[in-house]
Formats: structure tokens, C-alpha cells, sequence
């Protein structure tokens, strides 16, 4: 028994409900925080049901350990450290880094 194939209409369809699902997210974090935590775990499974990879600016807005919904401030710390960020759950402690990637903005070298 092999993987069933998916279209690229559902994948399409999945990509667009996991974007509107952070963005409720985002709306139940001000007020219902559970509510938030249940919008990421149905990305989640969303993303792994249709294989469909849940893009880096909101795979950084979830704890990977504890899937919580993260807000800056109320259960984030963001630290900057020897150029990483260091970024921590504080309801599990759990901490991601990535480093700091500095970009040009339309300054040119001229040599």
C-alpha cells in the first residue's frame, strides 16, 4: 500500500488554510490563549497530512516542543546572542536559535 497522491489544488487549498489559521492565531492570542495553541496544531497536522511545508515566518510564531502559539513578550523572550537569536518558550523553556543575517539595503560597494 503506497502514499496516496495528493493534487496540487489541495496542496494549494492547504497552504491558504494554514495561513489563515496563524492569522486567527494571532487574533485568540490577545485574548483566548488556548485558542491560539489549537489553531497551530491544526496547521500542523494540515501541513503533515498534505505534505506541505509551513513556511518559515510562521514556523517561527510555534514552540516545536510544547506547540504553543509564541507572542513576544507574554510567553517569548527574544535575546540577541553573539549574533543569534535566541528565542525562548517560557512555558517550556525550549530554546530556538537562528542567526542574524544582516541585509544590504541598497548600499553598494564600490571597490
Amino acid at each position: 500500500m503506497g502514499r496516496r497522491q495528493v493534487s496540487g489544488d489541495a496542496r494549494r487549498i492547504a497552504r491558504e488554510r494554514i495561513e489563515i489559521l496563524f492569522a486567527q492565531a494571532e487574533r485568540f492570542s490577545r485574548s483566548y490563549g488556548e485558542g491560539s495553541d489549537r489553531c497551530v496544531a491544526l496547521a500542523r497536522r494540515i501541513s503533515m497530512r498534505y505534505r506541505v511545508r509551513i513556511p518559515r515566518h510562521l514556523r517561527r510564531r510555534y514552540c516545536r516542543r510544547c506547540g504553543a502559539f509564541l507572542v513576544p513578550g507574554v510567553n517569548l523572550r527574544v535575546r540577541i546572542h553573539r549574533g543569534k537569536v535566541v528565542a525562548t518558550c517560557l512555558r517550556c523553556r525550549w530554546q530556538r536559535r537562528y542567526r542574524v543575517v544582516r541585509r544590504n539595503h541598497g548600499q553598494t560597494h564600490d571597490t
